[in-house]
Parts: C-alpha cells; structure tokens; sequence
C-alpha cells in the first residue's frame, strides 16, 4: 500500500491493530484478531459518535461503550490509553494480562479506569448493555433530557450472538424500543474452531429485524459506509445493529481472515509482515506523535459538551437529587420507613408467607426510595415485587416503576446489572429460586463488579408443592451461598423479611437474594422476641433461649420456612427435659462476618448442634460440624401438598427433636 493513500484515520486505526498484536506477542498470550478487524469501526465510532470526555471517564451523561466480546480486551485498552484517559498508560499496555494489571486478560470492571463493565463471557455484554440503555430511559423520564441524553454502544461478535441470553436481551430490547442503543456487530464469519459455519446457519440480520430493531450492513474496513450507517443511527426510532463485515487479523499476511488469529499472538514473523502490509514503520509499543495527537484530540472532543452539562446541573432544580441517585446514596427518611414498618409487623404478628412479607416491606419502601425499579419474569402475583402505587414502564412511557421483563430470567439479570452499572437507579425483580440457574452468570458478574442488585426468589423449597420437582429447589441455597460476594438472605418471619429488605438496600457493593416461601409462616419476632435494632444483620442470633430451668443441651439452628420447625423442636425437647436453644441464621454471608466469640456465643461452644432447612446439607458442616445433626433433603423433591411433603421427606418438628436426642 502506497504511504501516501493512508489517511490520518486509517493511521490511528492502525495504532489500535500495533498496539493489540504487540501486547499479544509480549504477553505470549490473548486475542489479536478482534481487535484488529474491528479498528476501523471502532476509530469511526470513538472519532465522530461517541459523546465522551477521557478527562471525566466516569461523566454521568457520557455515552456507554461496552465490549461485550470480551477477548478482544486490546482493542479497548488500546483506545482508553490512545484518547488519554488517566492511569491508562503505555506500561499498561506492556503489563497486558499480568498479576494486578491494570490490563488484565478480559475487561474487568473497577481495575481499570473508563471500563464500563466486566465482559468475557460471551453474551453478557450486549445484554447488559440493554439494562444501561433502559437506565438511560428511566432517567431521562425523570430528570429531563437536559441531564440525561446519552447513548449506548456495543460491540458485539458471532459468539455473542449464539448465546441464548443474547435473544433475550435482543428481544427485550427490540419490545422496549430502545433507540439510545446501537450494536456493531464484528461479522468476520469466524469462530475458535474455524469458520461460523461449522455451527451456525442464522441470519443475524432477519433475526434482528423480526426483534424490532433497525439493522443495516457495511463494510467493516470502509470509514465512510461506517460513518454513514452510524449517522442513520441517531436518527431511529428502534435499537440499531450495524452488522460490519470485517476480516478478523486484519493485516496479517498468513493469517487474515483464519481462526489462527483469534486467540494466540501471531507471532515475529506474521507481526513484522503485518507491520509490512499497514504500512506502519514503528518499533513494539511506538505511536507517532501525529497519530497520537490525534486521537488525543479525539479524547478530548467531548469536554465542553461535558462542562456544559456541569453548568446545566448546577443549576438544575434537581440537582441534588440527581446527584444523590447517581452516586448511589439513599434517601433521607428511607431507614426510618422500614423500622417502623418492622416494628409493625412486630406488634401485629401475621403469619403470612416471606414472599407475602416482602411485598409488604415494598410497600413501605417504594414511597421512600424512589430510585428503585422493579419488575418480574413474568411472575408478578406470584414474587409479589409490584406495590399497588406502582406503575408499569412501556416502550412508550418510561415513568413507571415496574418493568415486565416476560420469561426472560437471565436476560433479565443482566439488563439488572447494566441498570446499576449506569447508576440513578436500584433494580430488584423477581422469579422462582429455582431459576436462579438460569440468571447465574449474571449474578456471578454482579458480585466481581460489585453492584448492587437485588434477586427476588420466591417459592424457595419444597413448599412450592403440587408443582414438583422440577420446580423445587433444593441445591440452589448451597450454590448461591457459594458464589463470593452474594448475599443470601432467607428469613424466617415477616419481620425478618422486612429487616432483609434494609439488608439487602445498605448492599451497595454486591448482589443480595431474597430467598422466600411460598407457604404462610407463623410470626417469631413477636412483643417478647422483638428487638430495637436489625437483628438480621447479625447474620445469625439466638432467637428463643431454652425454657426457665432446664439445662441447655444443645442448639437448634434453622433458615426460612424451617426456622419454626426448630421453635416447636424445642418445646417437644422441652416436655422431655431437655434444654435448647433455637438460632435464626437469615444470612450466612453476614454471619460468616461477625467476630469469632460471637459467633461462638451464639452457636454455643461445645454444645451439639442440629440445623433444619428443606434444602441440601451442602455447607452446613460449618456451622453444625461433621458431627451435627442436619434435617433436610438428601435428593430431589415430589409432587403434593407442601403439607404432605414435608412429612414425607421428615422435616419436621419431630424429626428435629429426634435428631437432638440422639446427640444429647
């Protein structure tokens, strides 16, 4: 290629192509292909689209650029060090895939600066990219498009495109009219085990346009079909998809176009003949100071755009506000709401189900924390996550409070996230615990980027009843306890339902579940048992002592629909002279945090214990020891009256003491 015919574009989507291929061979690891078939569209997108100001990565109206193929993590550090965000800086690049980088294999959100989520595992990206745009929505609805007027861009490959999550959030998207997002699609026909056509026959095209969206195709490597097609874009009133046919290792003389490209360095020889064919005469890691200038330039584009909007805030009769929800700070008031509502519940002490419970604590925080959003997988009377003031949002009218997500659960939890990773908004929704599987990637990547989402899952036991097995969780408590950072809350009573609730909002730095019954459940925090602060938030706490006289001998420990089964187990083992205590432990994760005597008074040191949940024993040898007593389920669950199946499986208040007895 002549010099001469290289535009000052082409240069600086060149510098991303050096820059990814160069960190690959230093690394002697990673994915240069994406990055270096996707330049063009990228330079394109950042140079004359993107309302971005790389002083103020973390700009509340920017717009949203999400790498949702993750693998290609070099394109994006490539572009934050080249527009010159601060603490992305050459040596990063040179550290790319390190220990403690701030480059590390696939974007991870938090460790580097101007990273809008964590992306890796293919299809997330582009569905929680659907979350940040209805944020957007939501947020424009109530502040007013002089605050809020941004968009969100994704870039999205083959493999996102076959993961099931990803027709989820396409459909999703496509219903809620989502014209702020756009995604560009790096159609290079190519897949790790060679071309897409080993495995794929679709037309991503037809299948966007049947969701609703406005779909167009370019050539990926051409700037001004880019440009073009990006420009239609602001003018939509659907999601757009741009598929951008590209040639992945664009460049590289051997490997251009082949599968050999995508996840391992091209290697001296190809890296020099690539150097050849661009027509880039630079050494490893050298940008030109013009080429550099210029996306320095590009870096910088949006800063009176964002200093006007500084001004439009400060004089904005929102501004406090908006400036609360944004940082995630809750309202004033909002604490004391739920207290009362606590101590309410205390006093009147219904039996009701948790699920019941919770809607009920809703009720009590939707009017004080207007940031928070519901919804449900199409299980609203059912999770009870819609207050009877709430209204629905719709592709038309974003007002509302309550999203219908439909049977959408793990598409769901990722809008969820892109919900919170926007900011202004609290998400919580609800399905069954036993679909937790399916919203599990989601809520694992809600934990490494520590947002704060809240799982509504009801019907969490056998005590679904009728509905069987294949609707009654029984391992799902243990995989969600699992999971690092994940707060599982399953209380036992409607007013540990609503003390979770508080819980669950002060969780500003990771996902909570609420795990809830189906089944109506006695009150155990009555008058006697009431305490004046969260007890709750202890993790674990001795809820009843043993009665007046009798020696304690052991302790009872039990979760949610079970915690009563421990409370009548101790009055049998009372008629037997037999002393026990009954522990709540709501929330293992909060538990596990508490000083170690605590944890030891509560428990009782060197007493037996025995612990009850319709659930697996799956973790509980750390509470009740290999040499504790566990009443629970050792297999799958059945169809029958809730009734009728905890007898069958032995849970019970008698199976409780027996259990006891044999220890004492």
């Amino acid at each position: 290629m002549n010099k001469a015919e290289i535009t000052t574009r082409r240069r600086m989507a060149d510098a991303i192509r050096a820059l990814s291929m160069d960190a690959v061979q230093k690394a002697n690891s990673g994915h240069p292909g994406m990055p270096m078939g996707m330049a063009d569209v990228a330079t394109v997108l950042f140079s004359d689209f993107l309302k971005y100001d790389s002083a103020d990565p973390q700009w509340p109206d920017r717009d949203r650029f999400v790498l949702s193929a993750g693998h290609g993590s070099m394109l994006l550090y490539s572009l934050l060090h080249l527009t010159g965000v601060p603490g992305v800086e050459m040596d990063d690049l040179k550290n790319f895939r390190q220990l403690h980088s701030k480059t590390p294999g696939h974007p991870e959100y938090g460790d580097t600066p101007g990273v809008e989520m964590t992306t890796g595992p293919l299809g997330q990206g582009i569905s929680t990219a659907v979350g940040m745009a209805m944020a957007e929505r939501l947020m424009k609805a109530r502040y007013g498009d002089d605050l809020v007027d941004h968009r969100t861009f994704v870039i999205a490959s083959d493999g996102d495109l076959m993961e099931g999550i990803s027709h989820e959030a396409i459909s999703l998207a496509g219903h809620m009219k989502l014209c702020n997002l756009t995604v560009l699609f790096d159609d290079n026909s190519i897949c790790i085990d060679g071309d897409v056509s080993l495995a794929e026959t679709g037309d991503q095209v037809k299948r966007f346009k049947a969701a609703g969206w406005n779909v167009q195709s370019v050539d990926g490597h051409d700037h001004e079909q880019i440009r073009a097609a990006l420009a239609a874009c602001m003018e939509s009133d659907k999601p757009n998809m741009i598929a951008c046919r590209t040639k992945i290792g664009f460049g590289a003389p051997t490997k251009e176009g082949t599968a050999s490209t995508h996840g391992s360095p091209l290697g001296d020889e190809e890296i020099a003949g690539t150097r050849k064919n661009l027509g880039w005469d630079h050494e490893p890691f050298e940008v030109p100071d013009d080429v550099l200038n210029a996306w320095r330039d590009v870096g910088g584009h949006g800063r009176a755009a964002r200093e006007a909007w500084e001004q439009r805030l400060n004089g904005h009769e929102k501004k406090d506000a908006f400036q609360r929800a944004i940082e995630g700070r809750l309202p004033e008031g909002w604490r004391q709401a739920i207290r009362d509502h606590v101590q309410k519940m205390a006093t009147e002490a219904p039996a009701m189900a948790t699920r019941q419970a919770s809607g009920a604590a809703l009720e009590a925080l939707i009017p004080a924390v207007p940031e928070m959003i519901g919804g449900s997988a199409d299980l609203t009377g059912s999770n009870n996550t819609r207050t009877k003031d709430m209204q629905s949002v719709t592709p038309d009218d974003f007002s509302g409070r309550y999203i219908h997500y439909g049977v959408r659960e793990h598409g769901m939890a990722a809008a969820m996230n892109g919900m919170a990773l926007h900011g202004g908004v609290i998400p919580y929704s609800g399905t069954f615990l036993v679909f937790s599987d399916y919203c599990r990637p989601s809520i694992r990547l809600a934990a490494l980027m520590k947002q704060r989402v809240i799982h509504v899952m009801t019907h969490d036991s056998i005590g679904l009843g009728e509905d069987g097995p294949t609707h009654q969780p029984v391992e799902h408590l243990a995989a969600l306890r699992a999971m690092p950072n994940v707060a599982v809350f399953r209380p036992g009573d409607v007013v540990e339902a609503a003390e979770c609730w508080e819980l669950a909002l002060d969780n500003a730095d990771g996902p909570s579940v609420m795990a809830l019954t189906r089944q109506k459940l006695p009150c155990l925090r009555q008058p006697q048992t009431k305490r004046p602060k969260n007890m709750s938030a202890l993790g674990g706490y001795v809820l009843t002592a043993p009665e007046e006289g009798l020696e304690e001998k052991c302790v009872l420990i039990g979760t949610g629909s079970e915690l009563h089964l421990a409370v009548e187990a101790q009055k049998l083992l009372a008629e037997k002279g037999i002393g026990a205590r009954v522990v709540s432990m709501p929330c293992w994760e909060l538990f596990e945090q508490q000083p170690g005597d605590y944890q030891e008074k509560v428990l009782g040191e060197g007493l037996p214990k025995i612990a009850v949940e319709a659930a697996i024993r799956m973790g509980w040898d750390q509470w009740i020891g290999r040499d504790g007593a566990f009443v629970g389920m050792t297999g799958f669950g059945a169809s029958a009256p809730y009734e009728q199946l905890y007898d069958h499986f032995g849970i019970t208040a008698k199976a409780v003491a027996e259990a006891a007895q044999t220890l004492v």
